[in-house]
């Protein structure tokens, strides 16, 4: 599967600085220093429907990461999944009669389409769940060889008792995590499981549904979790820097997928960092796909909204922050856009090289992109103001805000 082409980050003078960012496993602050490549893994979407403003705000979180490292001189290696085969697909494409694949393909382009337009750093790996596949089934098979998974009339689950470090990405205790798993893919309520919470890892092939050769676990399809563990060990390997998504997949998903990874492998932990984004919301309700409650970026692209805009409606609001759509974020958005492409547009202006400064320590302090903001809008006021002479100014500020914000000027 190919990702999306990637724009043009400009270089700026100096060096950004290492990033401050919040672990959900610790609850704390922690400082990564990552060697000469950044390793970090998103969880991509289920493509059976448009990208909505939930998702671009989490995607747009980890382009954040990724900026802050490119800063610091590094390269980074980015990996994200499509998840082209699951319950949710298999349904939509039943209810509006067409076939799951055409469905995911289609999803999936307009995914990258929104992408591109809003300026995100595509992932060096790309990888679908269906593609992946052939290297999760060996990875089943381990597990259940083991004695970490078990069958259960055909179906082969994990035992969440194999890993002794559980619990400790979600620190949720048993009663939310029952529920979650309920509300969230899981059956914590089947018959004949060892523990309620423990996951699906390779179901069992069911009438009228897609089935793939899993060798000594027959045919079948995988889990969710899994998917993500066999694409992120095989393209990042253990202790990669960052594990991220938004703060709905924290558990089970998170959760259980480092536990996967940590009963694979004996290693500890999974990811150096988790890092959840916080829920958009429309009419007080999470913006999800199941509620209907959805602003597309798709829409918005095609009624004339700026793409930056709506980055920079993405960026008024803090990563972990969970906020509200509404028209007037979008129109503030606008405003803020036109403000600062009219401070950029004159010839000269106030020195900006305090201003680079202010927004890489913003950013590396848990991506404060609202503190980034306001600093370029200091910088518009006074030249609007005021003025300068400094020639190179809006240049640099034009480079900055690019660079490290993923706004065009």
């Amino acid at each position: 599967m190919h990702a999306w082409p990637a724009s043009e980050v400009p270089a700026l003078p100096g060096k950004g600085r290492d990033l401050r960012i919040h672990d959900t496993a610790t609850g704390g602050r922690v400082t990564l220093a990552p060697g000469p490549v950044a390793r970090i893994y998103v969880c991509g979407i289920t493509p059976y429907d448009a990208t909505h403003m939930g998702h671009a705000a989490t995607y747009n979180a980890f382009d954040l990461v990724q900026r802050v490292w490119l800063d610091t001189k590094r390269q980074v290696h980015y990996v994200q999944n499509v998840t082209d085969v699951d319950d949710p697909l298999l349904e939509r494409a039943i209810r509006d009669g067409i076939d799951w694949v055409g469905l995911a393909e289609r999803e999936t382009a307009l995914f990258r389409e929104d992408m591109t337009a809003l300026r995100m750093l595509p992932p060096r790996d790309y990888i679908g769940a269906v593609e992946a596949i052939p290297g999760i089934v060996p990875l089943v098979e381990r597990l259940r060889d083991s004695g970490a998974a078990y069958e259960l009339d055909g179906d082969i689950y994990f035992s969440v008792e194999a890993d002794p470090h559980f619990g400790q990405v979600s620190n949720y205790d048993s009663e939310l995590m029952r529920h979650l798993s309920a509300e969230r893919g899981g059956d914590p309520d089947r018959p004949g499981k060892k523990n309620p919470l423990d996951p699906m890892l390779w179901m069992a092939a069911r009438d009228g549904e897609p089935s793939w050769d899993g060798g000594s676990l027959g045919a079948g399809r995988p889990g969710w979790h899994i998917e993500c563990v066999a694409i992120a060990l095989d393209h990042l390997g253990m202790g990669f820097d960052v594990q991220g998504g938004g703060s709905d997949l924290i558990f089970p998903h998170h959760e259980m997928g480092a536990s996967h990874a940590q009963s694979l492998t004996g290693e500890f932990p999974m990811a150096k960092a988790y890092v959840h984004a916080g829920m958009v919301g429309l009419d007080g309700e999470k913006m999800s796909k199941s509620k209907g409650n959805l602003v597309f970026v798709s829409t918005l692209r095609k009624e004339g909204v700026d793409p930056a805009a709506i980055r920079l409606a993405l960026l008024s609001h803090h990563y972990r922050a969970d906020w509200e759509w509404t028209d007037q974020v979008l129109q503030d958005a606008v405003d803020r856009l036109g403000r600062w492409r009219a401070a950029v547009s004159r010839p000269d202006g106030p020195s900006a090289d305090a201003l680079v400064e202010e927004l890489r320590e913003a950013l590396s302090d848990d991506l404060d992109a609202p503190a980034a903001l306001a600093a370029v809008d200091r910088w518009a006021a006074l030249q609007e103001s005021e003025g300068g002479t400094d020639e190179s100014a809006p240049g640099l500020v034009s480079r900055a805000v690019d660079a490290l914000l993923g706004v065009a000027l």
